[in-house]
């Protein structure tokens, strides 16, 4: 008796060692690095917000892997999610900009390339790979992608073809529907559990968006705590703060189901919400500068260290073959054009170092006037390089000693800003990018048209 119940232990942990897990993907929208009330960077204070108050978003920190040097896959929105649905970066994809593109007769002195708005039916989702190995899957909040929605592109159940003003008529007591998207996603994953299911959902809040939809209670903290704010930075920090009591109680009640022990969340934002005053990045959305791209990013689950830190640069469409990795799939075959490299042994082996890219570096590459004039930058280990496609200029920052991009080492260091321009060229070469070109009906009057409000209001206007 002693020996076969022995045997049916050793079952039981088999079966339990060789469980699928699950995933839960939490995408804030323009969230700066330096958003949360938790640092993402171990040895600067500055990696916080001095004012926002996120202390669910700690919890999940102290319980797991924090990053100091993560970056969204574009500047902007849609094209960072398509990036994370695919593996690929926005400038194989050819959609690098999320708001109209300019035109030749718009007068400006480069012409963008087109960026589309559609996902393809033949474009392979993270969703549509894990239904393969029978995993149910959930797409809630804001989808931004067109292509028919969600359920169009392998997710089982979701809000359908949504997009920014579907968050408009949701206010306080469900701002932006946070607390909306928060209990369905806890319905399906009590549904999956009933039913012995692995599954995977992805939460895109559509916080930070509509900060005047913020709760009454929180928007009256922060008209205390910041007294001489506008009405923007008291909503957006309002807004931070609902957007962390609605995960708080996702996690709260993922714990009540027994789903936290094989249940990986990941935390993050579509694009950097932009630098400030009091911060240290530079730029902001729709800019390559580190206020543009670098992002919080958060990690809990199984075998990953709680309190502990990874430092090694990721970008957001390594979750795709992360994701993968960890449910047993291989990606072989089609879907070979994946660009993102499996980082999941930076979550569950402490020190461990990832693979060389395939490209021996990571490129961002946004052709398109907002925030900034057309350009594209380069990452290879400490340093990195922009290049502004209207000047031809380029600048080199050490970045691992330079968050702030403050010094221009491009003079200094002729060899290494050569040898970074050669190996933009050559991703840009391999991934097929498109360029903007020279307008010939060029307007000098028309010079700062595009710098106020993103472009695509100047547009309609």
């Amino acid at each position: 008796m002693k020996f076969k119940t022995l045997l049916f232990s050793l079952l039981l942990i088999s079966m339990s060692a060789w469980a699928k897990p699950n995933f839960i993907l939490l995408l804030a929208d323009d969230q700066s690095w330096d958003g949360l009330s938790v640092p993402m960077h171990l040895d600067e204070e500055r990696s916080r917000h001095p004012v926002y108050e996120t202390p669910n978003l700690k919890k999940l920190a102290a319980a797991g892997m924090r990053f100091s040097n993560a970056y969204a896959p574009a500047p902007a929105c849609s094209p960072t999610r398509i990036s994370l649905q695919t593996g690929r970066s926005p400038a194989a994809l050819h959609w690098c900009k999320a708001a109209p593109a300019f035109t030749a007769t718009d007068g400006l002195k480069l012409v963008p390339p087109p960026s589309r708005k559609n996902i393809r039916v033949d474009e392979i989702t993270i969703a549509e790979r894990l239904k393969d190995v029978g995993y149910a899957t959930a797409h809630f909040g804001k989808w931004h992608l067109g292509g028919g929605g969600p359920e169009a592109h392998g997710y089982d159940v979701s809000d359908g073809d949504t997009g920014n003003n579907d968050a408009a008529p949701f206010k306080d007591p469900n701002p932006v529907d946070i607390f909306g998207m928060c209990n369905r996603a806890l319905e399906f994953a009590a549904k999956q559990k009933s039913e012995d299911r692995p599954f995977f959902i992805q939460l895109s809040f559509h916080a930070l968006h509509y900060p005047e939809n913020a709760s009454v209670k929180n928007t009256k903290k922060y008209q205390e705590a910041i007294p001489r704010g506008n009405s923007k930075q008291i909503g957006q920090g309002a807004l931070t703060t609902d957007l962390d009591e609605g995960i708080g109680k996702l996690l709260q009640n993922l714990s009540k189901l027994e789903l936290d022990k094989n249940t990986y969340i990941v935390y993050l934002s579509d694009n950097g919400g932009g630098g400030s005053k009091r911060g240290i990045l530079r730029g902001g959305k729709g800019s390559l500068y580190e206020g543009g791209i670098r992002v919080p990013m958060i990690v809990r689950g199984p075998g990953i260290e709680p309190g502990s830190w990874c430092h090694e640069r990721v970008v957001g469409y390594d979750l795709v073959p992360t994701f993968c990795a960890l449910a047993g799939i291989e990606l072989g075959g089609k879907g070979t054009e994946i660009e993102g490299v499996d980082i999941s042994s930076l979550w569950t082996e402490t020190g461990s170092r990832l693979k060389p890219r395939k490209h021996q570096g990571i490129g961002f590459h946004f052709p398109h006037y907002q925030g900034s004039p057309p350009h594209s930058a380069w990452f290879t280990g400490d340093y990195k390089l922009i290049r502004d496609y209207e000047t031809g200029s380029e600048s080199l920052y050490r970045i691992t000693e330079d968050l702030g991009e403050a010094k221009n080492l491009a003079s200094q260091e002729p060899e290494l800003r050569a040898q970074l321009s050669a190996s933009l060229n050559a991703w840009l070469y391999n991934v097929e990018a498109k360029l903007p070109t020279e307008n010939p009906n060029a307007d000098p009057s028309k010079e700062n048209f595009w710098k106020k409000g993103g472009g695509s209001e100047k547009r309609k206007k």
